[in-house]
C-alpha cells in the first residue's frame, strides 16, 4: 500500500508550506478569529471557539483524494506561522481549482504571499495538472487584487455573489491560465 500523500509539504526561498494538522489548532484559531485576517472572508463567521478551529482543520484532513487542501505558511528563519494558503473546489473534469489565502497583518507587504502562491501555483500545474486557477476577490480587497494580478491572474469580467449575514457580496473572479 502506498502511504505517500498527494498533497505534500512545499518549500520556497523563505517559507515552508506544511500540510495543516491538529498541531496547528492554536494558530488556526488565532488566524481565523483575527478581524484583520477575516475582514474580506465573507463566507464564514470568524472563529470564536477552538471547536470551530478544529472544524476548519477537519475540512482539510478528510482522506485523499479530496477536492481541497490547505498549507500553513511557516518562516524558515524562526518557524513562525504567518498564514495559510491552499485550494478549494478542485474540478478535475474541467481542470480548474479555486485558490484561497490569508496572512497575519504584521507580515503583509513583505512578499511572503507572492512567494507562497508561486509555490502552490507550480504545484497545481505540475502535480494537479490544472489548466486554470480562479480567485474570488471582494472588490474592496485591493491588496488581494494587486497580488493576483502580480502573479498573472486576469479579471475574467465574471463575478459570483456570496450571501453573508443576510447581505449579498459580489466578488470578482480572477483567472490564471496555466
Amino acid at each position: 500500500m502506498n502511504n505517500e500523500l498527494f498533497f505534500h509539504d512545499l518549500e520556497s526561498e523563505r517559507l515552508l508550506l506544511k500540510n495543516i494538522s491538529y498541531e496547528d489548532r492554536d494558530f488556526i484559531f488565532k488566524q481565523f478569529s483575527d478581524a484583520d485576517v477575516t475582514k474580506y472572508l465573507l463566507d464564514e463567521e470568524p472563529c470564536t471557539t477552538m471547536q470551530e478551529a478544529d472544524d476548519i482543520i477537519d475540512c482539510y484532513l478528510i482522506p485523499e483524494p479530496r477536492l481541497q487542501h490547505r498549507w500553513i505558511l511557516t518562516l524558515k528563519s524562526d518557524n513562525s506561522k504567518i498564514g495559510t494558503c491552499g485550494f478549494h473546489c478542485w474540478n478535475r473534469e474541467n481542470w480548474s481549482v479555486e485558490i484561497g489565502y490569508d496572512m497575519q497583518k504584521e507580515y503583509w507587504d513583505k512578499g511572503y504571499m507572492t512567494e507562497a502562491l508561486s509555490a502552490i501555483i507550480l504545484f497545481a500545474k505540475q502535480d494537479m495538472q490544472v489548466k486554470r486557477i480562479d480567485a474570488h476577490i471582494y472588490p474592496d480587497n485591493v491588496r488581494s487584487s494587486k497580488l493576483v494580478k502580480k502573479l498573472g491572474f486576469m479579471n475574467s469580467a465574471d463575478n459570483v455573489i456570496y450571501a453573508f449575514r443576510g447581505i449579498d457580496y459580489i466578488h470578482n473572479i480572477y483567472q490564471l491560465e496555466i
